[in-house]
């Protein structure tokens, strides 16, 4: 069956997700905030008022600005895969709760991205991945 043989370009595949996404999400979402400053920071940590953490928004702000960059980058390379799946889906959790509870803009979006992510924690970056090439030069088993 034509599906079976596409099989064989798993590893590409999510190379092709990879970087797309993870480039993706640094243009759209990740770069405006992360040179926006402190005051922008102020405003997206904000979203952490909708669980009671009244304070840090500076620093919470700046850390969903960094994922949504830095973290997308490290997506993008399969580098550090993993962890930034699972901090990037952290972030969309809190971005859809804020939307929701704000009633500003629609939760979707970063509904869809939550799940996205929650996913590849689950699976690696592939054979075409910074990960999958420093596992090879040293040898670590997974």
């Amino acid at each position: 069956m034509m599906w079976n043989a596409l099989a064989k370009y798993r590893d590409v595949g999510l190379l092709v997700v990879r970087l797309g996404f993870g480039l993706g999400f640094i243009y759209f979402h990740g770069w405006g905030k992360l040179v926006g400053g402190p005051e922008r920071w102020e405003a997206v940590g904000g979203a952490m008022s909708n669980f009671g953490i009244g304070f840090g928004h500076t620093f919470f702000g700046f850390l969903a600005a960094l994922a949504e960059t830095l973290g997308a980058l490290c997506i993008a390379a399969g580098l550090f895969f993993r962890p930034a799946c699972a901090a990037l889906a952290f972030t969309m959790f809190v971005a859809t709760v804020n939307h929701i509870v704000s009633g500003r803009g629609s939760p979707g979006h970063a509904f869809k991205n939550f799940w996205l992510f929650v996913g590849l924690t689950l699976v690696d970056p592939g054979k075409y991945s910074l990960d999958a090439l420093l596992s090879r030069k040293f040898g670590s088993s997974e």
